[in-house]
């Protein structure tokens, strides 16, 4: 059975750096022997079900203007621009006029931890960051099940 647990963010996280007082925050971990890259690759290769809800929520947010992805990148994990990748922490995200977003996908003692920061810019922020939690915490974990898997294959 694969145990993907919710946790806090490693104090060795960069995005620590990014946190202030009202800013959601949430982290999950599995067991997994890959780099944080090899896992990024896995994360932000969604499966049908999670193109579907990203594609209901590109057609949902259009008129508000939102970005359907992030801005193109010489280095991007899925549509995520890559803020910054070191051999335990990669660091993918971007800003909107919503909100702003990063996700770290972080290896610590034999674990990937997927974490997410997000600093709501405005009231259509906080209500987004409302109707999508569900649908993120059921992504995220599905996620990191399957980096599992993928690290058992390696």
């Amino acid at each position: 059975m694969i145990k993907v647990i919710s946790t806090h963010l490693p104090s060795k996280s960069t995005l620590h750096d990014r946190m202030k007082t009202k800013d959601f925050v949430d982290c999950y971990s599995v067991e997994s022997n890959l780099s944080p890259r090899q896992a990024a690759n896995i994360i932000t290769d969604f499966p049908g079900w999670a193109r579907l809800l990203v594609s209901i929520r590109n057609i949902v947010t259009t008129p508000f203007g939102l970005l359907k992805e992030g801005p193109k990148t010489e280095d991007q994990v899925g549509f995520f621009p890559v803020e910054s990748d070191t051999p335990t922490e990669l660091i993918a995200g971007f800003n909107d006029k919503h909100l702003d977003f990063r996700v770290s996908v972080m290896t610590l003692d034999g674990h990937i931890y997927l974490a997410t920061w997000v600093h709501p810019n405005n009231l259509l922020g906080r209500l987004y960051l409302k109707t999508i939690m569900p649908f993120h915490k059921l992504i995220s974990r599905d996620a990191l099940a399957r980096v599992h898997l993928g690290s058992v294959k390696v």
